[in-house]
């Protein structure tokens, strides 16, 4: 039977001043490929605290997680309510340094923007960003190329869309 784990990856745009929206990278020094922010979900954190952490822990950042369209619940609604991933995809994994066999990861994908290009902390991987036409000379994995593209166009209406979460990586509702 094959193993799967809980994985949080990041999106991560910031719109510089006279030259629009780009997107951070980390280069994965493991595999050697420009690749979003992201890791394992840790036992006492919801993947959107993954995803935050795993943010501030490769690229030094503080972002803020957008929501994606949805139904609201009730405002009565009686439960704590997490940031929703925007996608959630289940990856082949050769082994790796948490387990030393072949496994799944499924990966919670979040959409985020910085509103600082510049970290409050110190990074662990080697951090870039990007303009769209820039990601054609990049080593990329092929989903991370397709949906970077595709969100490129969206950021904008994305990011002044009211279903934002609040303050710099918040987990209640705006």
């Amino acid at each position: 039977m094959m193993k799967v784990h809980a994985t949080a990856s990041t999106f991560v745009f910031c719109r510089f001043e006279g030259e629009g929206w780009k997107i951070g990278l980390v280069l994965q020094p493991r595999l050697g490929k420009q690749m979003v922010p992201g890791g394992h979900v840790e036992d006492d954190e919801t993947p959107a605290q993954a995803a935050l952490r795993e943010v501030v822990e490769e690229t030094g950042l503080q972002v803020r997680l957008l929501r994606r369209a949805s139904v609201p619940l009730p405002q009565d609604y009686p439960l704590e309510v997490v940031v929703e991933p925007w996608w959630t995809t289940l990856v082949d994994v050769p082994r790796d340094n948490h387990l030393a066999e072949p496994h799944k990861h499924l990966d919670h994908q979040y959409v985020a923007v910085a509103d600082s290009p510049d970290p409050v902390a110190q990074a662990v991987h080697e951090f870039g960003w990007y303009r769209l036409e820039e990601l054609a000379d990049l080593d990329l994995f092929d989903d991370t190329r397709r949906l970077a593209e595709f969100l490129f166009p969206h950021v904008d209406v994305l990011d002044r869309a009211e279903a934002t979460v609040g303050g710099h990586g918040s987990l209640l509702p705006a």
